[in-house]
């Protein structure tokens, strides 16, 4: 599963970049991945990292991840995609949006999430800082309604947030 996971990661975000490093995307997939992994998560959840961004980034559809991955690794990729649309709204009415969603997830889906936000956090901190002011902000707030996910990650992102 965790091979297939990678290679379908690489293949769905084959072509995309990183928005200010310029290195292919699919690296921070498989930085969140490891993040997983060091973390002692369980295979759907590591694959669901490596998975995390393909429906919100990708031409790929949830019954694709769901035909390939199973329920469970769909469930969690959905978990962690943004619902928002931009015909939803400002900025701050798509965040609550999404913010109340992902107070849905399930310890294993914030868990993904937590991951994932300690991946982005360091690029835009490091190369936009203005536009960091705002992100960190929108990160706290997510991380004060994300109590069901792993601690130590928790842990984790609370401290680069508060950084």
């Amino acid at each position: 599963m965790i091979k297939l996971a990678q290679e379908k990661c690489k293949e769905w975000h084959s072509g995309q970049k990183r928005k200010y490093t310029g290195e292919p995307y699919h690296i921070h997939p498989f930085e969140v991945a490891d993040i997983l992994k060091k973390n002692g998560a369980s295979e759907e959840v590591v694959a669901a990292g490596y998975l995390h961004d393909v429906v919100e980034d990708c031409d790929v559809a949830e019954a694709d991840v769901r035909a390939l991955f199973g329920d469970r690794i769909a469930d969690l990729v959905m978990m962690v995609t943004d619902v928002s649309k931009p015909g939803d709204g400002n900025r701050k009415l798509r965040k609550a949006l999404d913010k109340d969603h992902l107070a849905n997830a399930d310890a294993d889906g914030q868990t993904v999430k937590l991951a994932d936000l300690i991946s982005n956090t360091s690029s835009i901190v490091k190369y936009d800082p203005s536009f960091a002011k705002v992100y960190l902000k929108e990160k706290r707030e997510l991380l004060d309604v994300m109590k069901k996910g792993n601690r130590e990650l928790h842990k984790k992102a609370s401290k680069i947030i508060d950084i």
